[in-house]
């Protein structure tokens, strides 16, 4: 895995809409990292695009919308509850009020509620992020820099946020060299549990995103950086960095 989740949430809102980052070389997906370079010409199902309109297509085919992919993150960064997805989703169908309290299994006059509850949320959202910004402006450094250190973001994908995930740059330096060799090898797995998840994510850089691996694959690899692989699979599965298939032949990075 590369810094991409530190890119996906540094980004402005309108990148996250559009799914993607522009430089002055290419353009990178903010999902899965796929680069399109400026100046190439793109074969897609036989169609011939330029970057922007071949990313643009990317987030499409391969990640459905930018608003799936939202909607799908754990709630704790959407702060919406699962109703209000539910709703959501069934809103960007184009169903009214009647049909999706017939979808819902409720009154309309909860729809009608669940709307002002999302209106609600909305403002506090426009206020919050001013105050962000004006903060950022004031002091020139964002909330999570402190004196020395910096508060590190949690993967996307992360199953359950808490206190857990409240890790600095410095402690993840720390931790890794202090359990890692500098080959990438695990000297012992810790058992506090954000060491545990700083050293998952470092060897989650051994995971390319959009492959496919069997379990073979993914013990072989584990296999050079720990000797009880199984371990170290469970543990990605469980913190959310890997998911897999109900039958296990298939794993793969989850985004």
């Amino acid at each position: 895995m590369s810094n991409n989740k530190n890119e996906f949430w540094n980004t402005s809102i309108e990148n996250i809409k559009n799914g993607y980052v522009e430089s002055k070389e290419h353009y990178k997906c903010l999902i899965c990292d796929e680069v399109f370079i400026k100046g190439r010409i793109y074969d897609i199902d036989s169609y011939l695009y330029d970057a922007k309109k071949a990313i643009e297509l990317h987030i499409k085919n391969t990640h459905n919308s930018m608003l799936d992919y939202l909607l799908n993150m754990n709630t704790s960064y959407t702060g919406i509850t699962e109703v209000q997805r539910e709703l959501i989703l069934l809103i960007t169908q184009g169903l009214n009020d009647k049909e999706i309290a017939s979808k819902l299994g409720v009154a309309a006059s909860t729809v009608r509620n669940h709307r002002y509850k999302l209106r609600e949320k909305e403002k506090q959202a426009k206020l919050f992020l001013a105050m962000m910004d004006l903060l950022s402006e004031n002091t020139s450094k964002s909330i999570s820099k402190m004196d020395n250190e910096e508060i590190c973001d949690a993967h996307n994908s992360a199953t359950t946020l808490d206190d857990r995930y409240n890790i600095t740059d410095k402690e993840k330096i720390q931790t890794i060299k202090n359990y890692m060799t500098e080959e990438g090898a695990l000297k012992n797995f810790p058992s506090k549990e954000k060491k545990k998840i700083i050293i998952l994510e470092e060897i989650m850089k051994n995971f390319s995103k959009r492959k496919i691996y069997s379990e073979k694959d993914i013990n072989k690899i584990l296999k050079r950086i720990y000797g009880d692989n199984a371990t170290i699979r469970r543990y990605l599965i469980e913190y959310g960095f890997f998911d897999r298939s109900k039958d296990c032949s298939k794993y793969w990075v989850k985004e």
